[in-house]
């Protein structure tokens, strides 16, 4: 700050006016101006206090309620090196918080789906049970009046209340304070706290609430709730009653001997206008079998049933007056069956979670059973894996391989399935992940993942990312192969044929997506092969199969087995007894090139240029370079920029020629999925469909006829012609989409034509008799016409 002169103080203090124009003092406050053997020296300066006082100069100015005028401190570097003043010690304060702010947060943004308001509550009663259970153990008087522990929910579809009755601990007077009059206090938590200090609190433990807010979800759908609790310990009963937009509540003693209950809580909640509808019965036991149908206690929801029963009808007059008259027919009560309606109370929680028995305990018969009712399958797994995770993360689990793709198999790009429905202590959270547990090509396993300490936002709807979240999900996948790679072992080899059928694409795709597992992936792919048309081979099966030369595993990309099997690229594999891999799936090229490598044998597409087949013969080559090496500048020199260049091939034995791509471009086979994009970049085409290769078989009688031709005239036009039907011969047979399909047929006509001219035509006026018999060429006798004359002409 700058330093003031004395004129200057005084004249800022004439400006101020005087003292009780603010109502306030002037106060001196010291502040140092120069320094005598070590000592600072004080020149008190005037500052406008609110009537305080400061009677030295250790105590810290109130900013909020002084005006500061100026401050300056002044001693030697050595004095402030040698003594700090200790820091000052500020004031503490506590948070405030506006209550009907928060409780508006509370109800209209912690919350995504109102319909969780059910799995809050009845979480409340089971931790009220859960925690008279736990004390009644050591106090066996806390259960008298109501033996049963249960939760009971009953509607009223007509007036829109929801009644909820526990018979768990209940609340005092004090606790209906502290719980419910406290926002954001667990009492959950709190007697968990509780067990933790006490030498005897047992480990085993099924309390759900810890955050403190989950009954005031209550609010999303009702316009007040009225609270009645009786607790064991406490000979008098309370009602709590609190309306949504209201920052107070009410306690009074319930009086009423009709209201009372033995002992628990009973929630009635009185519904808004527009969510009515969660009062249906119907509503009340779907949300209750999908959010809390493994809670520990039974769960009873009032529900209308009917039985049939015969009636008798009244007879019409007409037919009574007939029957009397008719004396011998013997009469008969005519009755109807009608259904009888009555309300009762049904057991809706019916599943057990078999996740928490003992696998040994639990037989296969009881694992499909709860497949079917879990996910509402019909047909039975393919396969099954229960297993607890202890350590770092505990967790218990229960998967399944479906035995059908549910949406179709081609769908694999949405991963939101539902198929992986997550509990919290038995308590449904969620089924809508979105990558967190399982990846996208895993997307359909199903299972349930319980845990008694994931990371939940306080709305218990979302899983938050943690290392904790990595750690499970690790560990599902690893569970997901090992449990797919016991189908591929299977006795029964169409057990894993039907999976492949289903979920094949979904483990290609997983090659692309997860570079981490492709060891665990590579063994379950399958394809067809060259020398397995009809039934796929692993690449285990592959690698057994391969020649003691062979170092590489060779494969080719078609649109269909019949294409790939009749290419020419195989020619000479298939002399040489090699077999190749035919990826006729769309995204098999994808894939494999992914993987690059299986057991350190690479992957080696056999379209692609300098193709190794472990034969090479570097002075054949030499030669034939000498030999030919002027056709193929011939032919490139006509090509142009149509093919980068002209070489030998060393696969081919019975075709002319072949187009081959560049190393690092396009495949045809890649090139022609490309192009069939809806949303494809056509843009981008050009830069990857890389270089083409020309390559020629030198030992094809029309390869050494354009050679004569190269030699002897190179600008014949017949020449130059074929070449031009060689290239567009060997676009079509290498997989390629001609660029003028017209031009190419008129090429090809064109030939035909030449090809076939006069070969059957006859001059005309000549008719050939047709033989009698089949087979047996008919003899044909000269007839010699003479010349007649017509007219004077001949």
């Amino acid at each position: 700050m700058h330093r003031l002169s004395r004129r200057s103080v005084s004249t800022i203090l004439r400006s101020t006016g005087s003292a009780s124009r603010y109502g306030s003092a002037a106060t001196a406050v010291p502040f140092s101006d120069s320094v005598v053997d070590g000592e600072a020296k004080l020149r008190w300066y005037s500052v406008l206090t609110t009537g305080r006082e400061i009677p030295n100069k250790s105590k810290q100015l109130n900013l909020k309620h002084t005006l500061f005028l100026g401050t300056r401190y002044e001693s030697t570097a050595a004095e402030s090196d040698s003594s700090s003043s200790p820091p000052s010690v500020g004031e503490k304060y506590e948070y405030q918080a506006e209550v009907s702010r928060l409780m508006d947060l509370i109800v209209n943004s912690l919350y995504s789906n109102k319909e969780v308001f059910l799995r809050e509550l009845i979480s409340n009663a089971s931790d009220a049970l859960d925690k008279l259970r736990f004390l009644s153990v050591t106090d066996s008087e806390l259960l008298k009046g109501a033996a049963d522990l249960d939760i009971r929910i009953q509607t009223d579809k007509d007036n829109g209340i929801i009644t909820i009755t526990d018979s768990g601990i209940g609340m005092t007077r004090q606790e209906l304070i502290d719980c419910l009059g406290t926002i954001a206090q667990s009492g959950t938590a709190k007697f968990l706290k509780a067990l933790k200090d006490s030498k005897d609190a047992g480990s085993d433990n099924n309390l759900i609430g810890q955050f403190g807010v989950g009954f005031y979800s209550a609010f999303l759908v009702a316009d007040r709730v009225v609270v009645s609790t009786k607790s064991p310990r406490s000979d008098k009963q309370y009602v709590w009653e609190g309306e949504a937009n209201a920052s107070s509540y009410t306690i009074r003693e319930d009086t009423d001997p009709e209201n009372h209950i033995p002992r628990g809580t009973r929630l009635t909640l009185y519904l808004k206008r527009d969510d009515k509808g969660f009062a249906h019965p119907e509503r009340i036991q779907k949300l209750v079998k999908n959010y809390s149908q493994f809670v520990s206690f039974p769960i009873y929801t009032w529900q209308e049933k009917g039985y049939t029963k015969e009636v008798e009808v009244d007879e019409d007059p007409a037919e009574a007056k007939k029957d009397e008259q008719d004396d011998t027919t013997e009469k008969k009560k005519k009755t109807k069956t009608v259904v009888e309606k009555y309300w009762d109370w049904e057991l809706t929680n019916e599943t057990q979670p078999i996740w928490l028995r003992n696998p040994k305990e639990v037989s296969t018969e009881d694992y499909n059973e709860f497949y079917k009712k879990t996910f509402n399958e019909y047909l039975e797994p393919l396969a099954s894996s229960h297993f607890t995770t202890e350590g770092e993360v505990e967790f218990r689990s229960i998967l399944y391989v479906p035995a059908i793709a549910s949406t179709g198999k081609d769908d694999i790009v949405n991963p939101k399935t539902k198929n992986i429905r997550l509990y919290v202590k038995r308590v449904f959270i969620s089924d809508d992940f979105d990558g967190e547990l399982f990846p996208r090509y895993l997307s359909f396993v199903k299972g349930v993942v319980d845990s008694n300490d994931l990371p939940l936002n306080v709305s218990r709807e979302i899983l938050q990312e943690s290392r904790i979240v990595r750690i499970m999900r690790k560990r599902l996948v690893r569970k997901a192969f090992d449990m797919i790679l016991g189908i591929s072992m299977s006795e029964n080899r169409e057990d894993y044929e039907k999976f492949w059928d289903n979920f094949g694409k979904h483990l290609k795709l997983g090659c692309i997506e997860d570079r981490e597992n492709h060891k665990r992936i590579a063994p379950l792919l399958r394809f067809f092969s060259s020398q397995s048309e009809e039934e796929m081979i692993s690449l285990d099966e592959y690698v057994e199969n391969m020649k003691p030369e062979q170092k590489d595993i060779y494969y080719i990309a078609s649109d269909s087995v019949t294409s790939a099997r009749n290419a020419p690229f195989l020619e000479r594999l298939l002399e040489k007894d090699l077999e190749v891999l035919f990826l006729v799936d769309p995204i098999d090229e994808i894939a494999v090139q992914n993987l690059k490598s299986y057991k350190e044998k690479n992957f080696v597409d056999i379209t692609k240029e300098d193709l190794d087949l472990g034969d090479k013969n570097e002075e054949k080559e030499k030669n034939m370079k000498q030999e030919f090496g002027q056709t193929c500048d011939w032919i490139k020199k006509r090509l142009g920029d149509k093919v980068a260049s002209v070489q030998i091939s060393n696969r081919l034995s019975s075709s002319p020629c072949v187009l081959v791509s560049g190393k690092f471009g396009w495949s045809a086979n890649m090139e022609r999925l490309m192009k069939s994009q809806t949303v494809g970049d056509m843009s981008s085409l050009e830069f990857m469909r890389g270089r083409r290769v020309f390559e020629i078989n030198p030992e094809h009688e029309i390869i050494k006829n354009l050679t004569a031709a190269c030699r002897s005239n190179q600008d014949d036009e017949d020449a130059l012609r074929a070449v031009d039907l060689l290239y567009d011969a060997a676009l079509v047979s290498s997989g390629y989409t001609p660029e003028d399909p017209a031009q190419l047929g008129g090429k090809i006509y064109e030939m035909m034509g030449m090809a076939l001219s006069g070969k059957w035509s006859s001059p005309p006026g000549i008719q050939h008799p047709v033989s009698s018999q089949p087979g047996i060429p008919e003899t044909l006798e000269a007839e010699v016409v003479e010349p007649v004359e017509v007219d004077g002409q001949k």
